[in-house]
């Protein structure tokens, strides 16, 4: 494997909400590793802006911190630390009032061409608010972009006053709302599979393909977000976003072109092709309970009588003529057995077997795309089982797993961040989702919560380290299959 870097140009980035987790854990880093990779220029600049009162120095001292705690050993170079750090600034800025704009204004002359990024890594109710304050401050241009990250709005009202607000502001094409699921290395990989293999395209469609699964699995509870966490719940904070743009990806029509719009344009199309979900049988929702020692959901959120689900699972169905009569089963949950995030696409069986009963039974060729942890693709196939004695049938596994091939080639995985914050310097919004997607998105997810919320439906409970409630399984069940084992 060869990795090719792409230097950016010089760009200023302000980082608003600069002291907080999202910042530390992963900002940061990832733009230290672009400046390592020797990707981003080191005439860059970079802008902590947060209400915390720090000096340009002691948040330099903060920056040097994260990068020892979330940057591995190999990659942290004194040499490139230093050069790193002496790209940083620092600006008081208090997002919920007028204190600091005007600083901060003074201290980012406008340079003709000079790509200037605010990145909102602050709570979703200060995106409009603050996109006000950047354009009142003088500080939007031609030039200049923000991104945000979800939640995308509280439902389709709210997500259209905040695209309105957007809209006063900035043009579209100035606007990146950040899905990091759709920087991973597999997402990406995944349209490559598809538009650049003659192999699998004309095998994707009904007439191919069983059943499609995508599961989007957590080992930990949310303790330490709880009081958020339950004004939101798994629907809003995993399907509503990732789990639906991961279902455009696979059952999306090959864009003409593969540009930020066409792009975008046939992910909407799947979104706008989904079909109404008029079927309660077929949501599942849970809520896991305490159990050895471990605390339950009422306990970590502080609320002992929500109802509010941290676990989702679903059938959905597109219906277009590609996709009829396929279910595509989404699932996702806290506190489960394992962490992990996978797409799995089953073709269904041969129509005809030639091989007697004896030989063994075939396995279903699934195509399994792994984007957390252990990166890669798999493709299931059934082959004869070596050695003598006749024809015996046997499992295999073509694995193409990206952790193993940058280790042998001694590269390393990018984050999804690196990427991303990399796309919008560079301008391409391919992995950035459009307005009109998060409305549509909301649109499908708005009526099952109403109808949830009408019926005073109660998520069912289900022990900690399982795969979620029984009524999940038997979700599948009533369609004569299962659920994949969440493993690592």
């Amino acid at each position: 494997m060869v990795a090719r870097v792409v230097p950016v140009d010089p760009f200023d980035l302000v980082v608003f909400g600069a002291t907080g987790d999202l910042a530390r854990r992963k900002l940061i880093p990832a733009l230290y590793h672009r400046l390592h990779d020797g990707q981003m220029p080191d005439s860059a600049r970079i802008v902590g802006a947060a209400r915390s009162d720090l000096t340009r120095e002691a948040f330099r001292n903060m920056a040097a911190e994260a990068l020892k705690e979330f940057v591995g050993p190999a990659d942290l170079d004194p040499e490139t630390v230093s050069r790193f750090l002496s790209c940083i600034d620092y600006a008081r800025v208090d997002a919920s009032s007028d204190a600091g704009w005007s600083e901060l204004a003074a201290a980012m002359p406008p340079e003709p061409g000079r790509v200037r990024a605010f990145y909102l890594s602050v709570a979703p109710r200060f995106f409009g608010p603050m996109a006000e304050r950047i354009h009142a401050a003088g500080l939007s241009g031609a030039d200049s972009r923000i991104v945000i990250e979800k939640p995308l709005g509280h439902d389709l009202a709210s997500a259209r006053a905040l695209n309105a607000t957007l809209a006063e502001h900035f043009h579209e094409h100035q606007v990146y709302r950040i899905d990091h699921y759709l920087g991973k290395e597999t997402v990406q990989n995944l349209m490559a599979l598809r538009f650049a293999n003659a192999l699998f395209e004309p095998l994707w469609n009904a007439r191919h393909i069983d059943h499609v699964q995508i599961t989007v699995a957590e080992s930990v509870g949310v303790e330490g977000r709880g009081p958020y966490y339950d004004g939101v719940g798994a629907m809003r904070d995993m399907v509503q976003n990732h789990m639906l743009q991961l279902l455009c990806l696979i059952a999306m029509e090959p864009p003409g072109r593969f540009e930020p719009d066409a792009v975008r344009d046939e992910k909407l199309k799947v979104l706008r092709a989904l079909a109404p979900h008029d079927h309660p049988e077929d949501v599942v929702r849970g809520q896991y309970a305490a159990a050895n020692g471990t605390a339950g959901y009422r306990d970590d959120a502080e609320a002992p009588e929500s109802r509010t689900e941290s676990y989702v699972a679903l059938k959905a169905e597109v219906a277009n003529w590609r996709w009829s009569g396929v279910p595509f089963y989404l699932r996702t949950g806290k506190r489960l057995r394992a962490r992990v995030s996978e797409i799995a696409v089953a073709f269904k069986e041969a129509p005809h077997s030639i091989f007697p009963a004896a030989s063994g039974r075939w396995a279903q060729n699934v195509l399994a795309i792994r984007l957390q942890p252990d990166e890669g693709i798999t493709l299931g196939m059934t082959i004869k089982d070596p050695g003598p004695g006749g024809m015996r049938l046997a499992p295999a596994v073509l694995d193409m797993t990206f952790a193993d091939a940058m280790s042998s080639s001694k590269l390393r995985m990018p984050d999804a961040y690196e990427r991303l914050v990399m796309d919008v310097i560079r301008g391409d919004q391919t992995l950035f989702m459009r307005g009109d997607e998060v409305e549509a998105a909301w649109e499908w997810v708005d009526p099952i919560i109403a109808g949830w919320e009408e019926r005073g439906d109660r998520p069912v409970s289900y022990d900690p380290g399982s795969s979620g409630p029984e009524d999940a399984l038997m979700l599948l069940h009533r369609d004569g299959r299962r659920w994949r084992e969440i493993a690592t």
